[in-house]
């Protein structure tokens, strides 16, 4: 696997590679496929994220096989969230709590290239995604 940073800038690359806002939408908008949706009880008011227009659930685990590492699953009610998590589970999912919050939200958000691609209300929606990401490493660390 990849480095969180190496992560980042593949997908940082990805987005360059297409020339306007709208393809860079399709693309986020293509890659909420690849999500597997959560189990009915997964989505209740405990894995739901605040924050988001659209409903938004994460979902946190450890598991045996990797347990010093937090794996995150989500869904979104909107396709545009569900490519913004699967983005998100890309870069965050499968690493330490310390890689975790070794990320500044802001320079994910700038490096995609998202920032004229999202209205105001997306934007909040993908930080509080992150925030909610970035809390569950800081609770997971040793302490």
């Amino acid at each position: 696997m990849s480095s969180i940073q190496e992560a980042i800038a593949e997908l940082a690359d990805e987005m360059s590679l297409l020339p306007d806002w709208e393809e860079r939408i399709a693309h986020v908008i293509e890659m909420a496929r690849a999500l597997e949706p959560l189990a009915p009880e997964e989505r209740s008011e405990a894995t739901r994220v605040r924050g988001c227009v659209s409903q938004v659930w994460l979902v946190s685990e450890r598991r045996s096989d990797a347990p010093e590492k937090l794996f995150f699953r989500g869904e979104s009610d909107a396709h545009l969230v569900r490519g913004e998590i699967a983005m998100l589970l890309r870069i965050f999912s499968g690493r330490t709590p310390a890689d975790i919050l070794s990320i500044d939200p802001k320079d994910v958000f700038a490096r995609l290239g998202l920032k004229d691609a999202l209205t105001m209300q997306r934007s909040n929606g993908l930080f509080a995604m992150m925030s909610r990401i970035q809390g569950e490493a800081r609770a997971a660390l040793p302490g």
